[in-house]
């Protein structure tokens, strides 16, 4: 393919080649250096300018150059490494004339190697004092101008590679991000969970409501989706006897894009034998005080344009008093689907020919009148048992489950069950799938028949919970769009 290049391009290609010519490459070997940038200047930054006459502490650094200031024979230039940024001090009677012309040539972008002695300028800056320059890579595309970046939020998603050069606030992001998911596993570890993997691939659709990615094993001749949730893979496990049992993977859903959402995500799915509903609401207050006390020492955090505070005890209210708190409606008494239907007609909510059932209508009031009003942390439960096909019934009220959702800030954040371990009321629940998929739910879960025959063997009662991991990092890194917190969120193709 025939490219063009900028005028810029083609000088540093030049350059490039004339460093080829002078026995080097361009592109650089093997570095060993010392430290990083942001422990040089955290080592030395409160020792007085005047001490450094009589220390000779050397250090070695790499990095890319950010800045450059050419004097003649010596100049200033600023290397940026994954610690920060750290300013180099170079001139000709310190590394000589060859060295020195080949500096010369660099550009901003280039990567470079220096050794050489720490000091302090007069103005307080650490510094380091060149005794020794190495060309490491030649940059051939320039980096967008320092005070402007990426200005196309596109670009900055489609380039991240140049906006963690450029942006200091995506690169903390990028670090911050595994320091979460260390925390969280080493929160689950400590609770008793052993962590695990489990397929991507698989043959059938269960353990969400989502449309999925289609793709097929050739050598088996096999049409198969990406997994669509982590769910019935670790059911099976407490059916073994491991009991305690935690994934962090990537799920699969073809559907949409919007600032909440990403076709492929991260999600933690937790499965706890013998524990129930309140089990998994205390372990998530816990993972989520857990997070914020050891990767950031506070609590309240700034997301959705709401100060949130993350001190228990979290609130917990049920569907249905949260509905009749802003409309007065109470659908925990008895009613008729048509009764339903007319208030639901009343209050101006399109009923679809699938979601024509109590507790479909249900679902669709909180979302019209309660989803954006929870703010603070807040459990909510008690859902209908229609949208609820894995759960286990209320032994007080079979027409709703045991099942919580975490909301904060009008999204949501876990989805939490006591587990349905009735391998006969679980195959009447998949049933019921397949019939709403007849009348045009094509999110509607299959019937795994494998899973059915593991839970006749036997599973414990059980708690278990889905964490949306992207959205975590949301409201931890305050960020308002989920793709801020993925270093390659899906991006639609050029044009």
């Amino acid at each position: 393919m025939e490219r063009e290049f900028t005028e810029q391009e083609l000088v540093r290609r030049e350059k490039a080649e004339k460093i080829r010519e002078l026995g080097m490459d361009p592109f650089g070997h093997k570095f060993e250096r010392t430290a990083l940038s942001n422990e040089i200047k955290e080592k030395y930054a409160d020792v007085d300018h005047d001490a450094f006459e009589n220390m000779d502490d050397e250090a070695i650094v790499a990095g890319r150059i950010m800045f450059i200031r050419k004097m003649g024979k010596a100049s200033f230039f600023t290397i940026k490494d994954k610690g920060g940024s750290i300013q180099i001090y170079i001139s000709i009677n310190d590394i000589g004339e060859e060295a020195y012309t080949l500096f010369k040539s660099a550009d901003i972008g280039d990567i470079v190697g220096v050794r050489g002695k720490v000091m302090k300028t007069k103005t307080g800056e650490v510094t380091i004092k060149c005794l020794e320059y190495t060309h490491l890579v030649k940059a051939l595309k320039p980096l967008p101008e320092k005070f402007h970046g990426l200005t196309d939020i596109e670009e900055r998603y489609r380039r991240r590679y140049v906006d963690l050069i450029m942006n200091d606030e995506s690169k903390k992001v990028a670090f911050l991000r595994p320091k979460i998911i260390r925390c969280i596993q080493n929160y689950m570890d400590g609770q008793g969970f052993a962590e695990v993997e489990t397929p991507i691939l698989t043959t059938l659709l269960t353990g969400a409501s989502a449309r999925p990615f289609a793709t097929h094993h050739n050598a088996q001749d096999l049409d198969m989706y990406l997994r669509i949730a982590l769910e019935l893979p670790l059911k099976r496990l407490l059916v073994g006897g491991m009991e305690a049992v935690y994934e962090i993977g990537r799920v699969f859903r073809n559907e949409g894009m919007d600032p909440r959402h990403n076709p492929e995500f991260t999600e933690m799915e937790a499965y706890l034998a013998y524990s129930d509903l309140e089990g998994m609401m205390n372990l998530t207050e816990g993972l989520f005080q857990s997070v914020a006390n050891n990767v950031f020492g506070k609590m309240t955090y700034n997301f959705g344009g709401n100060e949130i505070n993350l001190e228990g005890p979290w609130k917990r209210v049920s569907m249905t008093d949260a509905i009749k708190e802003q409309t007065g409606i109470d659908f925990k008494k008895e009613m008729t689907v048509e009764e339903a239907l007319k208030l639901a007609e009343e209050h101006h909510i399109e009923v679809q020919e699938h979601e024509k059932s109590l507790g479909h209508i249900i679902n669709l009031f909180f979302e019209k009148y309660v989803e954006e009003t929870l703010i603070q942390p807040t459990f909510l439960y008690g859902h209908p048992i229609e949208i609820s096909p894995l759960t286990k019934k209320n032994p007080e009220d079979p027409r709703f489950v045991d099942r919580f959702e975490l909301f904060i800030a009008g999204k949501e954040f876990a989805n939490a069950y006591t587990e349905l371990n009735d391998p006969i009321d679980q195959l009447e629940r998949f049933e019921a799938q397949l019939a709403e998929r007849d009348l045009g739910n094509d999110e509607a879960n299959d019937i795994d028949m494998d899973f059915i025959e593991a839970l006749e063997y036997g599973m414990p009662p059980a708690g278990g919970i889905g964490y949306g991991i992207d959205r975590m990092m949301m409201l931890f890194l305050e960020q308002e769009s989920i793709r801020d917190v993925l270093l390659f969120p899906t991006m639609k193709e050029r044009n």
